[in-house]
């Protein structure tokens, strides 16, 4: 007898696996000494993708931005942040787009990590406009300044997300790979 289970089941479970994989389960986001780490002075796109590359603040700073407003659930306001969308950084690298994203390349997954250590994991399919608007952003403004501090200069805000717990503070990295089979 056959079981058929929804692709949006298989890829909810894939996406799990991969979490306890490759990252730790509780991690919090400031280290140990209690001071929170300095944000990192570049962003780094690279993993299983065919053009690799890193951006100085500066020449992300250059890259069209959009404007996005959300509530900060932990900051309990409403925020307005400023940046490069995520999916534009994903084509900017190479990464698989679209119609592409099919099949084994559904296993594709995402990791944005912050220069604390902190880490948001990602499917590579919820990031693309062809399957959902998800709105994900690297900022590097908040309410009209540059980010500073323990949040900046570059914060991945994920607006739709009804907790803030995949925004990366800090963000050093998004790096992309595949699920083991």
């Amino acid at each position: 007898m056959r079981t058929y289970t929804s692709l949006a089941t298989r890829l909810g479970a894939i996406v799990w696996m991969c979490a306890f994989a490759a990252m730790p389960l509780a991690r919090a986001q400031a280290p140990a000494g209690g001071k929170p780490a300095t944000g990192a002075d570049h962003l780094s796109i690279g993993g299983d993708v065919p053009k690799p590359f890193t951006l100085s603040l500066d020449e992300l700073r250059a890259l069209p931005h959009v404007t996005i407003q959300v509530m900060n659930e932990h900051e309990h306001k409403q925020e307005t942040y400023e940046g490069v969308p995520i999916v534009d950084l994903l084509k900017r690298a190479g990464a698989p787009q679209g119609e592409q994203i099919r099949g084994a390349l559904m296993t594709t997954y995402v990791i944005a990590e912050g220069s604390d250590g902190y880490r948001a994991l990602f499917s590579l399919a919820e990031l693309d406009r062809g399957f959902e608007d998800s709105g994900v952003i690297v900022a590097d403004r908040l309410d009209g300044a540059p980010m500073t501090g323990d949040i900046g200069p570059l914060r991945l805000v994920v607006p739709h997300d009804k907790r803030p717990a995949r925004w990366v503070r800090m963000l050093q990295s998004i790096t992309l790979a595949s699920a083991p089979k």
